[in-house]
């Protein structure tokens, strides 16, 4: 036997395990709640890989590979993206569900869509086109996509949007728990409203345990990433990290560990801590709390007063601390904010310019508005902006303005 079969008869234990039973209180696929236009199911698949298959092959899905995170495209091209950040929330929800015996794959496909609203040039680019648009409304990235799934994605000759299961449009607008205390949605985003006296989503319950992993996943993925690409791009030090919450200790660990390593090696070893840190955390306090509540189904995760997935409340505060030394550090920073003061002016130029004189638009959005400035102008052109990428939106400034926007 030669070293590659011996080691491969070596591998194939471990590796290669039957998957696990999904848990009572799981999300099960053939209890579905279905999907808002019938149609056959997939005879190789269940209806949530079904769902994560559609996002994949969605057009906004594969536009997150433009848009900014923190770092705009001229930073360059090693930073995460939407696209790559929400591959990291996939895979560390979908860790943490298989643990849980929840379904995994609704898990992913949550923590896959769940940037697919936003807009171009992160949080800036949202504030901006939400004040452009405030007396229309306003905008919200997770009601964005909400809409995207529902009406904006044109891939099927039978229905407008991805037709995904009640289940995941659940858990992608209540990723972060109720919406209404006592089921009145009025105070809402325009498109959650509108969809939920279609095909009411429950709003006043808690989601699924999946969309609350990934929801919490989401937490894990950027502080963590964040961590990463600020130190590589030199916007504060490991130095400065030694008393930041949480990750602190990690740092002085690695280094009392490891010495004067390659600086990649070393980030890579902190960050690697630090997401197994909270991964144990969140895991923990989760299956303490499912211990306490004994659900026997899904329906019984809705109906608790709290979330039963949930980091410890030291841990959670850890975390609030160690967002709040980013923001300062990172998010704040002169030269991210700079950048996001150009992106911002560019979306509010473009949202003046498309709605004063929807001719400026592609022929196909210019034929859906109304007359300039009135509310249906507004609502196409908030969703042409939100559509863009980084790339794109400074390409339409160009086109549009003959000015050259650097970031």
């Amino acid at each position: 036997m030669d070293v590659k079969q011996s080691l491969a008869g070596r591998l194939i234990g471990p590796l290669f395990e039957a998957p696990k039973a999904l848990a009572a209180y799981a999300t099960i696929p053939a209890t579905s709640r279905g999907r808002f236009h019938p149609e056959p199911e997939s005879a190789t698949r269940t209806c949530y890989q079904r769902d994560r298959d559609r996002i994949i092959h969605s057009t906004a899905f594969r536009r997150l590979k433009h848009k900014t995170q923190v770092f705009v495209q001229s930073e360059g091209d090693y930073y995460r993206t939407r696209l790559t950040h929400s591959l990291e929330v996939a895979q560390i929800a979908r860790s943490v569900a298989r643990v849980l015996a929840l379904d995994e794959d609704l898990a992913e496909v949550l923590a896959l869509a769940h940037d697919m609203g936003h807009t171009p040039f992160g949080h800036a680019g949202e504030e901006a086109l939400n004040a452009a648009t405030r007396e229309f409304g306003g905008f919200d990235h997770n009601a964005h996509t909400l809409r995207l799934v529902t009406k904006l994605e044109h891939r099927y000759p039978d229905f407008d949007g991805l037709n995904l299961t009640w289940e995941t449009l659940e858990g992608l607008v209540k990723h972060n728990g109720p919406l209404s205390k006592a089921g009145v949605a009025a105070s809402l985003p325009g498109p959650i409203v509108s969809f939920n006296a279609r095909w009411p989503l429950d709003l006043a319950t808690w989601p699924g345990l999946e969309a609350q992993v990934a929801a919490l996943a989401d937490d894990i993925a950027y502080v963590n990433h964040d961590i990463d690409d600020g130190l590589r791009a030199n916007l504060f030090a490991l130095d400065d990290l030694v008393d930041a919450p949480l990750v602190g200790p990690h740092v002085i660990a690695t280094r009392r560990q490891y010495g004067d390593i390659e600086l990649g090696r070393l980030i890579g070893e902190i960050v690697r801590r630090l997401i197994g840190t909270l991964i144990g955390d969140l895991i923990g306090e989760t299956q303490r709390r499912i211990a306490r509540a004994h659900p026997a189904s899904v329906a019984d995760v809705r109906a608790q007063p709290d979330a039963l997935a949930a980091f410890t409340a030291p841990m959670a505060r850890e975390i609030v601390a160690l967002k709040e030394f980013l923001f300062a550090h990172m998010y704040r920073h002169p030269r991210v904010v700079a950048s996001m003061k150009a992106a911002q002016g560019a979306v509010t130029d473009l949202f003046g310019a498309f709605s004063g004189d929807p001719a400026l638009l592609p022929p196909d959005w210019a034929a859906a508005c109304g007359r300039p400035g009135d509310a249906l102008t507004a609502s196409v052109v908030r969703d042409y902006i939100a559509g863009m990428t980084d790339r794109y939106a400074l390409q339409e400034h160009k086109r549009v303005f003959h000015t050259e926007i650097s970031l």
